[in-house]
């Protein structure tokens, strides 16, 4: 349902918003003042909300906007304070808010004011403003949770504001499976829309190469379905186009019948470094790849815990032990730490849970490199050295991880009828890198920041002067400084441009939802 154009008139008649906001222009002066207005801007965009939605929209210091705000996985997105908080029960809601936000915002464009949202699932990606915005309005999908399997259990309707915990719990005890989220508490939405990493990836690609159907709200309030058949260009922009095209209200993904599985964490001294790098460019470039293998392989730093250590995430997606892929990884000695199990999915999710703490300031950057062995070790060396200026940073948590991206997984996204992100099987073979850190205190921020920027720009000049540099950074991973959907290469992003021209004619996702990566 778009709004009542009666209840804007009116609204807009009785606010004033855009004349309250020519007039806060003209008599403010400095960054005090266009703070100021940014931030009455707002407040008028929630007071017409709120006529119009009642008890969906929520103000600052009340208990559901501090439960929607509070509950990011970064500090820094948790400092954030929107004008208010639409909790989206339904895409009807969805719909209502995206059409008043999109209406005030072309009306509002002519005086120099508008109503800049932002859109959350889970929330997790860490840089400060990437779903959440100052003084503006945070639409919450979190209640769109519903997880539903078709009858014939070859897919399943999933709400963009489950977390992958949620999925799991309902389609183990049914014994399937969907190619998801490592994590138990990332968000559906945004992982899946960024590209989306999985252990089920060398059977099944990217989580969105599983994408069956996205439902989209569109910026004028109209509700989509794309798929294969039916607004082909917008399902595959989706797959990697981010927040860029509409609000995703519901996704359609494949499902396939799964029992426990064999996997766990292994942890290991730092000393065996080098073997355990040698391992990962082997595993990576298997002949004949193994596509129940999955890795994570890790190298963290927590003074608290005695300084530098290995742990690597092993996965086989079937009820194996220690499968022969594993084998070189395995031998390793010594081993600290062992919780290799046959378990199920809601398990592994919730271990992999563990490692991530809430609460935090919390930084991602990433990189994408060729197979080869000394572009790794050089990284982990930078990793290193990068590290010692912020080393007596209190409770640091710093860690690189490496994980395979072989030709085995980059096919399925021609197979499954194309996506955005730019690998294909000619790609090569590829090493997906994130450096994370997190730390307890705001100040510390900009010095661990420096630190871990600097780790890519040395290790990436290594590689680029080797030819083993690749354009891809994976969405989902990327800092706020980088520029993702330009690493997907010229000819995708064109083809999101004109999606994004054909579906959002007026810009509205490019010019009032400014977080995430545009266009």
């Amino acid at each position: 349902m778009q709004p009542s154009i009666g209840t804007l008139v009116v609204a807009l008649g009785l606010l004033g918003l855009a004349s309250a906001a020519a007039t806060g222009r003209t008599e403010a002066r400095g960054e005090a003042a266009v703070t100021a207005s940014a931030a009455s801007a707002g407040s008028h965009c929630c007071q017409i909300l709120k006529i119009a939605m009642g008890t969906k929209i929520s103000l600052p210091n009340t208990v559901p906007y501090n439960q929607s705000t509070g509950s990011f996985f970064s500090e820094q997105n948790n400092a954030i304070t929107p004008a208010c908080v639409v909790s989206a029960t339904s895409t009807r809601d969805v719909q209502e808010a995206v059409g008043i936000l999109s209406t005030l915002s072309l009306v509002g464009q002519y005086s120099g004011s508008g109503c800049q949202f932002a859109v959350r699932s889970g929330g997790h990606t860490p840089w400060a403003g990437s779903a959440t915005i100052q003084d503006g309005v945070d639409i919450d999908l979190s209640a769109l949770n519903h997880i539903t399997p078709a009858e014939d259990k070859k897919t399943v309707s999933i709400g963009p504001g489950n977390r992958w915990i949620d999925v799991y719990l309902k389609l183990d005890a049914l014994g399937l499976g969907v190619s998801g989220g490592r994590v138990a508490s990332v968000g559906v939405g945004g992982l899946t829309t960024g590209g989306g990493m999985s252990f089920f990836a060398p059977r099944y690609g990217f989580v969105c190469d599983t994408v069956t159907e996205f439902e989209v709200v569109l910026a004028s309030g109209q509700v989509v379905v794309a798929n294969a058949k039916k607004n082909r260009n917008l399902w595959s922009a989706l797959k990697g186009g981010s927040n860029n095209l509409g609000v995703v209200t519901r996704i359609e993904l494949e499902v396939f019948a799964q029992d426990k599985f064999w996997g766990g964490i292994v942890v290991y001294p730092v000393s065996t470094a080098p073997q355990q790098l040698a391992a990962f460019v082997n595993f990576n470039g298997q002949s004949k790849f193994d596509e129940y293998g999955a890795l994570i392989n890790s190298y963290g730093y927590n003074k608290n815990q005695g300084g530098w250590f290995v742990a690597n995430n092993y996965e086989y997606t079937k009820a194996q032990e220690y499968p022969p892929v594993f084998t070189e990884f395995t031998s390793i000695q010594p081993q600290l730490l062992s919780t290799m199990r046959i378990s199920n999915m809601s398990d592994f999710a919730t271990e992999m849970e563990g490692s991530t703490p809430y609460g935090r300031g919390q930084i991602f950057y990433t990189a994408t490199y060729a197979n080869d062995l000394e572009t790794i070790t050089n990284l982990f060396n930078e990793a290193n050295t990068s590290l010692q200026p912020v080393i007596d940073v209190e409770d640091l948590v710093w860690s690189l991880s490496l994980q395979p991206l072989p030709t085995q997984i980059t096919k399925w996204g021609d197979i499954n009828g194309g996506n955005s992100l730019g690998l294909h099987e000619s790609s090569g073979n590829l090493v997906l890198a994130l450096i994370s850190a997190s730390w307890p205190n705001p100040s510390d921020e900009e010095a661990v920041t420096k630190a871990l920027v600097g780790a890519f720009d040395k290790a990436n000049a290594f590689a680029e002067k080797k030819g083993t540099l690749n354009s891809y950074e994976y969405l989902n991973y990327a800092h706020k400084t980088q520029t993702p959907i330009t690493g997907y290469g010229a000819e995708n992003v064109a083809k999101l441009k004109a999606a994004s021209k054909q579906y959002d004619p007026h810009q509205v996702f490019q010019k009032w939802v400014p977080g995430g990566f545009k266009l």
